[in-house]
């Protein structure tokens, strides 16, 4: 025959808790009375009370000088303040779970919140749970919700904040889970359930399905208990609870080749071990491992700066509750969940995700653990920052704001100043346009004790601008295209970027057509592309051409005019010798002060102006110098004559 002990069996961590704060204060000799029933365990009641610590039920009944022990379950804040008008010294033995739902509905209704407590409404937890509230509404089960919510006429809009018992079995919680977010408009959902119970019932159930009798140990007034056995009995046909060895009958194992035992939480190490006692006198049998030894193990230390890997549980708006595995309950308040505040925890973890996190503190007092996922990721950010400075690494970083000095960008959380002369941007040249971006920088200086981090996007762009030089100088020739960017203009013509390297576009090849500046034809930042006229490696020179050959107005213009031809154009300049017209865009002619009427001019602007339309006889023209001479006079001639 083997026999299995679940894993999770017996004491939890805040029964445990209690019972030692209880063992303690007995052995110090200290007056002390336990108000109620600190666990539910018979067994462990009488314990103490031979050791001389006895109970009550009611606050006045606790004798003067005597401290008093209050129950794992907990007590209603009504009781802590009437001890504390009678100067009675408490030990709060309160588990920390119970604990912190206590905080829950209390502030909960502080903020406007109906507290509604799914839980037996006799059991002392949830007593304790409703006693910190002035209005609580406690509801036994799903059907319970239902005809509450179907009696008020305003309950499904009202801002409702549930918890719940925590030995509530996890069916329930998700069949009033179902209801509530159905039915109700305005409810947060705080999924209470100790996750040792939980655990214990999952343990529990799978147990049973295996084995052929299933023996579950606890006291028969402890609901935790009471839930073991339902569970188990859905699962296997023979279940025996019993609250000791001696309940347990002959023939319970009889023909069993497999046998299960689970504990309630309120379960003592020692009579779970007289249970075993018994059946391997009666039955030869192989145990696996001890419940103490498994206690042992599942009982792992932590420390203050540990990094350690838990489980994600429950999500709350307040915190993220996360299983360690330990004897602790850990949780990652919001504001230590990450340094980014658009992240939302729920969007990116679900219950059941593996998350490695800090521990920051350990009380066990309260048997609660406080986690940070953000230090930690600050922790392995700021490893990262002082290897990209060591290593001369390019990241990546936001810029988030600019300030007198610079600019300041976000690097995981971490905040990196980059100095205005180290932006690359030009002097006195506005750093806004670079709030937003993401930019590509070295880290040049790390402090970490002071928390300062000094970037430089300069040296990237001149390490990769460097780069880029290189290869264009490696491959230019005349007559090769590229594509780039304007970077300044001049009188004489536009510097363009063509990829690391500079080159000018003399006015003169920006465009065919006369113009009198740049800015006729291109903007600072125009992505434009030319060509290469020719080239000086030793001085850095490139000239550059933006006129495209087959666009060339000569062509048009000896395609349709020849010497002798009348030609109407207009005057674009007047000079002291004469005036240029355009004969087609692109190619201008000159005519001469001589040539402009068939009388005597004594100056240009006398017979033309700029902007006048006439006709003109082409007179002359020279393809190597790309001038074009008219006569304006021999038109006018050729009409006195035919006149």
């Amino acid at each position: 025959m083997k026999v299995t002990l679940a894993k999770t069996a017996g004491f939890c961590y805040g029964v445990k808790r209690a019972v030692e704060l209880a063992e303690q204060t007995a052995q110090s000799g200290r007056p002390c009375v336990m108000l109620g029933s600190i666990i539910h365990n018979d067994h462990v009641i009488n314990h103490f009370k031979e050791q001389g610590m006895d109970s009550v039920r009611e606050t006045d009944q606790v004798p003067p000088g005597c401290a008093v022990l209050i129950r794992s379950h907990g007590e209603a804040k009504a009781v802590y303040d009437r001890l504390e008008a009678q100067g009675t010294p408490v030990i709060d033995a309160t588990c920390p779970c119970v604990a912190r739902i206590h905080k829950l509905v209390q502030e909960a209704e502080e903020r406007g919140r109906q507290p509604v407590i799914i839980g037996l409404p006799t059991h002392p937890e949830v007593v304790a749970i409703a006693g910190w509230c002035k209005a609580p509404v406690v509801l036994q089960d799903a059907e319970a919700l239902e005809k509450w919510l179907a009696e008020g006429e305003n309950r499904r809009e009202m801002p409702l904040t549930f918890v719940f018992q925590t030995t509530s079995t996890r069916s329930a919680w998700k069949n009033c889970e179902k209801i509530a977010k159905k039915e109700c408009t305005n409810a947060e959902l705080f999924d209470t359930i100790c996750n040792a119970t939980a655990r214990r019932q999952s343990e529990a159930q799978e147990l049973a399905a295996q084995s052929d009798v299933m023996i579950v140990i606890g006291d028969h007034q402890s609901s935790n208990t009471r839930h073991l056995a339902e569970l188990c009995k859905q699962q296997c046909s023979r279940v025996y609870w019993i609250e000791q060895a001696d309940e347990l009958p002959v023939d319970a194992l009889a023909g069993a080749t497999c046998v299960g035992i689970t504990a309630g939480a309120s379960t003592p190490g020692w009579i779970i071990k007289e249970v075993k006692t018994k059946m391997s006198n009666e039955v030869k049998m192989e145990i696996e491992e001890s419940f103490a030894e498994m206690l042992e193990k599942s009982i792992k230390t932590l420390n203050t700066g540990d990094k350690v890997v838990g489980t994600v549980v429950q999500i709350t708006p307040t915190d993220i509750q996360v299983d360690l595995g330990t004897k602790h309950a850990g949780y990652i308040s919001m504001s230590e969940f990450s340094d980014d505040p658009s992240v939302k925890a729920e969007e990116v973890l679900k219950p059941g995700d593996q998350i490695e996190v800090l521990v920051l503190r350990v009380n066990d007092g309260e048997g609660v653990v406080s986690l940070s996922k953000k230090r930690l990721d600050a922790n392995k950010n700021w490893e990262e920052i002082e290897e990209a400075k060591e290593n001369k690494t390019v990241i990546e970083a936001t810029i988030r704001e600019e300030n007198k000095g610079g600019v300041v960008a976000n690097y995981k959380g971490i905040r990196v100043f980059i100095p205005a002369s180290q932006t690359g941007l030009r002097r006195n040249e506005p750093m806004t346009g670079l709030v937003g971006s993401t930019v590509r920088m070295h880290i040049t200086e790390v402090n970490r004790s002071r928390r300062r981090v000094v970037g430089s996007i300069r040296s990237v762009s001149s390490e990769e601008r460097a780069a880029k030089s290189k290869a264009v100088w490696d491959t230019i020739e005349v007559g090769k295209r590229y594509s780039g960017t304007v970077k300044s203009l001049t009188s004489y013509g536009a510097f363009v970027d063509i990829g690391g390297v500079d080159g000018m576009v003399h006015i003169s090849e920006l465009s065919w057509s006369r113009i009198k500046h740049p800015s006729e034809v291109v903007s600072v930042g125009d992505p434009v592309e030319v060509y290469v006229i020719k080239y000086d490696p030793e001085k850095k020179k490139i000239s550059l051409g933006m006129k495209d050959p087959n666009e060339n107005p000569w062509e048009t213009f000896l395609n349709k005019y020849s010497v002798g031809d009348v030609a109407t154009v207009k005057v674009v300049k007047l000079m002291s010798f004469g005036a240029f017209a355009e004969v087609v865009p692109g190619v201008d002619g000159l005519i001469h002060i001589s040539q402009m009427a068939d009388h005597r001019v004594e100056k240009p602007e006398d017979e033309l102006q700029e902007g006048d339309v006439v006709d003109v006889k082409i007179t002359d023209i020279n393809l190597e110098t790309k001038k074009v001479s008219l006569s304006r006079r021999a038109v006018l001639q050729a009409a006195d004559d035919e006149e």
